[in-house]
């Protein structure tokens, strides 16, 4: 199964996602933001967690306007998959592949530490790896982790099985504890916590390992 790992300037944890993705048997490619088309034969894009040109204007605004992320999009609109973590999340939100939007933490502050998420769906090949109703760990590191979506959206969300993950405490304001969602075919997933920091003992929990050797394994079988 081969990933693209897109990388914009101000990305930061591209390096660790990869490691990630090539942990669980992925074969990875590294794609600069400047690239027109992803390689050929890519099963899974991710789009890493970083600041993307320095957060300025809106989180992801700018990054959505790149290049590669035509290609992103045309990807996904064929049916691939693709995962977005942390600024991730934001760039896929602010490209229309996932609805919502993420704003300035609730208190205004700047967020590092580890987190409790409840899985609420294993409906897709992310979140396979998990039971439903499982509690696991998983480090966050934003300041604009805050996603916003009307009732009506959070409804359809719900009605749907497209929340992935919740927060068991909220830490940022997001709506209806929101800290993962699924695009309409359970193919593309937006989280704020960062699987790819859980992996392997060192990291203090292996929780994230879950997510892409479950992607892997469904994909594999696909």
């Amino acid at each position: 199964m081969k990933v693209a790992v897109v990388v914009f300037p101000g990305s930061n944890c591209d390096r660790d996602m990869a490691v990630a993705l090539r942990a669980a048997g992925f074969e990875v490619a590294m794609v600069w933001h400047k690239e027109a088309r992803l390689p050929e034969r890519i099963d899974l894009v991710a789009i890493p967690g970083g600041f993307s040109f320095g957060d300025y204007l809106r989180c992801g605004a700018i990054a959505a306007k790149s290049p590669i992320c035509q290609s992103v999009i045309a990807h996904a609109q064929r049916g691939g998959f693709v995962l977005g973590v942390c600024n991730g999340f934001q760039v896929l939100t602010e490209t229309g592949l996932l609805p919502g939007a993420l704003i300035r933490n609730s208190h205004l502050k700047f967020l590092c530490k580890d987190v409790d998420l409840k899985v609420q769906s294993t409906a897709s090949s992310f979140t396979s790896g998990y039971q439903q109703g499982q509690v696991i760990s998983l480090p966050i590191a934003h300041h604009d982790g805050n996603y916003r979506l009307d009732a009506e959206g959070v409804k359809r969300l719900q009605d749907q099985d497209r929340i992935a993950f919740t927060y068991q405490s909220n830490p940022n304001g997001s709506a209806s504890d929101i800290a993962g969602v699924l695009s309409e075919n359970k193919r593309i997933l937006g989280l704020m916590p960062h699987p790819e920091r859980a992996v392997e003992p060192a990291h203090g929990g292996i929780d994230g390992h879950a997510m892409f050797q479950g992607c892997i394994n469904q994909l594999a079988s696909a």
